[in-house]
This record gives structure tokens, sequence and C-alpha cells, in this order.
């Protein structure tokens, strides 16, 4: 629709905002060098609050329980889990997946808002590039592990030996292989590219020479010249177009592990999107649950503004709803489709031996989160805390009650029960503990919101809008 330009010397009607963006991004009166100080103080000089110490002890302690699983596990074998004839995948498919959901929101928030010219993932991209990489690194912990010889991973590619080995394209545990190392060096190498001008930063700002030397290094010689912004930015636009059909792909490659076989509701066209709308509700879910702590104990309140948490509640309401659509989709297709298998195991999933997990997923994912409806819920940093929780433990039963589906087939006869032993939970705590410790390590150690793109969302009065944009024309 087209709108008429107003004559030249009058104002808008009362009521109506003076700049087009209506909610501030950079809280307070920030110019460059605040915004600098603020950001870059957090590691360079900064001391780090006892919720740092507590999050990354616990991760540190977490993550010891994962070294004693895993050295038990290559002494004993893979038979120390629940893993049975029915069962045969168990809690390391589970985990597999969830931690690939999680790290979806990363490239979404990146990629597909960069291209659409989202303003408001600035604060948040860093922080959920970082979480993408580290979540990719805990899922790609669980196939290696099942595989009972993690030793022998590189026949899994197209690797050329003496003994003849070549992968077995037809098995889904290959397309995994190529989808999470393609999707994890994108992630990396994209990461690592928007980091630069901030390690620039970091170098030109640090008082200790071991810091300037590390962040020197890692700025690849970074001056802010014309010409290197330029090249920066086209980079970073390419990077950006690449991983964005990877937000889409590798998670469907994912769901095509249950899709492609001939189990009762595995075999179903709904599982790609129904994948990838789980994937990104579990990653805003998890990048909110980091968000929340972190901006109260570093009292970056003006940056991660309640706006960001705003537009965060809506997306999990809406890639929530698109969940339960799947779930209502599996539900009628069983029903309507008057197959017999089908249909028992429908029954069975609801009301059979672990009929409490069915309704824990759907109390968490379809009845919790309908309170983000309400904006004041949305806006609560308890209550989103709190939702977003709850969230990511419905989605882990999700993948808990989709595998566990495997107990009950088509012949009563290769029936069976699943149940997770120790070492199970010692894995997945242990997974959990990588994790945070990963996570506390970059938030002492590198910026964790972009100070050059925060820069760019100050107005032009006080130095932001994006300047070295305009120079496109240098050599």
């Amino acid at each position: 629709m087209a709108t008429a330009e107003m004559p030249p010397g009058t104002r808008p009607p009362a009521g109506l905002p003076l700049e087009p963006e209506m909610h501030p991004l950079v809280q307070n009166e920030h110019t460059l060098v605040s915004v600098g100080e603020a950001l870059g103080s957090v590691v360079l000089t900064r001391k780090h609050p006892k919720g740092w110490w507590i999050g990354f002890l616990a991760g540190f302690a977490m993550l010891q329980i994962l070294g004693i699983a895993v050295t038990w596990l290559f002494y004993m074998g893979v038979g120390i889990w629940g893993i049975n004839v029915p069962v045969a995948w168990g809690f390391a498919i589970v985990n597999f997946v969830w931690w690939i959901g999680i790290g979806h929101a990363g490239t979404l928030i990146s990629a597909i808002l960069l291209l659409l010219h989202q303003k408001w993932r600035t604060s948040i991209n860093r922080f959920s590039e970082a979480m993408t990489i580290f979540a990719v690194m805990c899922a790609g912990l669980f196939p290696l592990l099942h595989m009972g010889r993690p030793w022998f991973f590189y026949w899994l590619y197209p690797f050329p030996n003496v003994a003849g080995v070549w992968p077995q394209f037809r098995s889904p545990l290959t397309w995994d292989v190529f989808a999470v190392t393609t999707y994890f060096t994108v992630s990396l190498v994209f990461w690592y590219i928007g980091l630069i001008p901030d390690l620039a930063s970091l170098r030109d700002a640090a008082q200790k020479r071991w810091q300037r030397i590390v962040y020197g290094v890692l700025a690849l010689g970074w001056r802010g010249s014309a010409i290197h912004w330029r090249r920066y930015e086209k980079v970073y636009l390419i990077l950006a177009g690449i991983s964005t059909p990877l937000v889409l792909s590798v998670h469907t490659v994912v769901s095509f592990d249950f899709a492609v076989s001939i189990v009762p509701l595995w075999h179903a066209t709904i599982f790609p999107p129904f994948f990838v709308a789980g994937a990104i509700f579990s990653g805003f879910a998890m990048v909110v649950a980091l968000v929340i702590p972190v901006r109260k104990w570093y009292g970056l309140q003006d940056f991660f503004t309640d706006h960001h948490l705003d537009v965060c509640g809506k997306v999990m309401l809406a890639t929530g709803m698109l969940v339960c659509y799947g779930y209502f989709s599996e539900f009628w297709m069983g029903w309507y489709g008057h197959s017999l298998y089908e249909w028992g195991t429908t029954i069975e999933r609801m009301f059979g031996r672990y009929g409490w997990s069915y309704w824990c997923l759907l109390f968490c994912n379809l009845v919790v989160p309908q309170l983000l409806w309400s904006r004041k819920v949305r806006r609560s940093e308890s209550w989103l805390l709190i939702i977003s929780v709850f969230i990511l433990i419905g989605m882990w039963f999700e993948r808990y009650v989709i595998v566990i589906t495997l107990s009950r087939e088509y012949v009563p006869a290769a029936w069976g029960q699943y149940s997770p032993t120790l070492w199970d939970y010692a894995t997945m705590i242990g997974s959990l503990g990588l994790f945070f410790t990963l996570f506390f390590l970059f938030i002492r150690y590198l910026p964790m919101i972009s100070i050059t793109e925060m820069r760019e969302l100050l107005p032009r009065k006080q130095g932001g809008g994006g300047g070295h944009s305009l120079m496109e024309n240098a050599p």
C-alpha cells in the first residue's frame, strides 16, 4: 500500500514514534566508548560474579561424571547401557536429537534473521552461535560412543583404504555424519568471522601482554579499514546464505533416522517439518534460559532488554504451536489411517507402560507455553525462565517417547521393555557438564555480545548507524 509523504516542515501526529524503530534495542544513552567498555570489560577487567563460578564449577563437576562414564564404557562396552534388541538406540539417540535441536536456534538467529534484517538478533546472535557449536559437540558425542568402536569413526566417510571398507550410504548414520559435520564446520567459521572485529577491539583495549598477543593473533591483523569492512561484510553475508539451508537440512536429515524406517508412527512425512519446528522451539528455550541469569549477573539489561525477551517468547509460542500440530497430526493419522499397528502404537504410547512420559511432554510443550500469550509473562524474567526449562524438559521427553516406540512393533514376539541404567543417566548428565563448561569459559574469555554490531545500533548522533557500510565503493 502506497503512503503519501508529509509536507516539509510538518511533524508527525502525536502518539506516533519519531523513529521507525519503536523499541530501542540499546537502552540508556550509550556511546561507542561506553558500549565497548561495558561489553569488553566483562572479558578484560571485570571480576566474575558468584553465579559464574557456581555455574562453571557445577558444569566442570558434571564433566568429570562424563569422563568416568566414558572410561567405563570403553572398558566394558555399550552393554552397560540399557539398550536391548527392541530398543537398540536408547538414550544415545534421544540425547543426540535433543542436542542437535538446541543448536538450531543459533543458526536461525545468526543467519536467517541477518538476511531478514532483524536488528533484534544483535544482542543474542553471538551468544546463540556459541551455544550452537557447543550443543553440536555434545550431540556428536553420542553417535561416537554408541558405535562401540569410536576410534574407527572415519569409516563413516568415503575414505579409501586397503581393507576396502566403504560407508553404507543407505544408512541414516552416514547421512547424520555428513549433515552434522557440515553444520558444525559452517557454524564454527560463521561464528569466528563475526568475532574478528571484536577480537581486534579486545586487542587494542587489553592491558595485559598475554591478552594483547592472544587476541592480536586471533584478530588476523584486523585494522578496521574500509577494505577490511567490505570483505568482512561480504564474507559474513555469504556464510549467512550458506548457513540458512542448513537450518532446514540438518534436522530434516536427523528426522530421516526415523522417517525412512517402517516402524509404526515413524514412517510419516510430518517428521521433517515437525523436527525443524521442535528444534527451533527447544533452541530458543535454551537461549532464554541462559540469557536471563547471565544478563542479571553482569548487569547487561541495557543490551538484553525486555523487548528481546518478549520477541523470544513470541517465537517460542509460534514454534510450540507448530510442534503441537505435529502431535495432533500423529494422533489423527493413527486413527484415520485405520492401521491396526499405527493406532495400537498410539494407544500404547498414551496409556501403556511409558504413558507417563507422553503426558509429561504434552504438559511441558502444550499446556505450559500457553502462558506466553500474556505480554506480562513474556516480559517477566522469572516466568520466562520457568517456561523455558519446562520446554527443554518437554522436548527431551518428546525424543524419549519417539525412541521407546521401538519396544512395540508388529510382532509380539519382538516386544520388549527399555529401562535406562545408571550409566545412561551419567552420560546424559556429563554431556550437560561439557556444554556448561564450554559455555562459561566462552563468556569468560570472549565477548558474549557483538561489540561492533551493538555500536551500529546506536543513533547516528551517538556514532552508530553502521557508518562503515558506506564504504562499499572502496577498492
